[in-house]
């Protein structure tokens, strides 16, 4: 996994940019992506995909420990569906069949 400092140094390098600048411009993207996902929009990234907010239901676990059932309540994540041209990418074209 790629640390803060590693990411903002990888992409001021790619992007012909200093890092000051760039970790400004990820600070207000991220921001930017977690107010609107939290306010209930989608915020999309065509080529990469969507985030938007996810939701669990309440359900019923069980502790590890002990085997006792145990209620979870309701949640709320983030989530990132992947775009196509992104999926393809990551797995690799398609075998035909």
């Amino acid at each position: 996994m790629a640390t803060k400092a590693e990411l903002i140094s990888s992409v001021a390098d790619k992007a012909d940019a200093d890092k000051k600048t760039t970790e400004a411009v990820l600070a207000a993207f991220f921001d930017h992506t977690a107010e609107s996902v939290k306010s209930g929009e989608k915020v999309a990234w065509p080529g990469f995909g969507t985030f938007s907010m996810g939701e669990r239901a309440p359900r019923t676990g069980r502790n590890p420990q002990t085997g006792e059932p145990l209620k979870i309540g309701k949640s709320r994540s983030l989530k990132l569906a992947t775009s196509a041209p992104m999926k393809e990418w990551l797995l690799g074209s398609k075998k035909s069949r």
